[in-house]
């Protein structure tokens, strides 16, 4: 087997030690960082490749930090108009997955590239 396949074995047991410790320790340095960061190179190079990625000039690898949990409304200081019925804040759920959100926000953010794929 190559490296690949080690890893892609690695990633399909995330419950095991090694993988626990690797994500507890990369979850804390992420934590640490700003919410876009562009990296070097991906942190999953199987699937990056699986996806499209190649090493070379012109594709970039950012990393996008998305909040956890329900969507809140844009209510300027939560005021809301209208019946009662539609007045909820907090509650929203968003009809777009993590992923999507993650991508629409790279995308606003550097205009000038284009979203290839993404991975989880």
């Amino acid at each position: 087997m190559g490296a690949f396949m080690y890893l892609n074995e690695l990633w399909k047991k995330k419950s095991s030690d090694v993988m626990r410790f690797i994500q507890r320790i990369r979850s804390w340095e992420y934590r640490h960082q700003h919410t876009v960061v562009r990296l070097r190179r991906p942190t999953r190079p199987e699937k990056a490749r699986m996806l499209g990625y190649k090493t070379k000039q012109g594709f970039c690898v950012f990393r996008v930090r998305v909040r956890r949990g329900g969507r809140k409304r844009p209510a300027h200081k939560g005021i809301t108009y209208g019946k009662p019925k539609t007045s909820g804040v907090l509650g929203m759920k968003l009809n777009k997955n993590n992923q999507a959100v993650a991508e629409q926000r790279l995308g606003k953010r550097f205009g000038n590239l284009r979203v290839l794929n993404s991975y989880w």
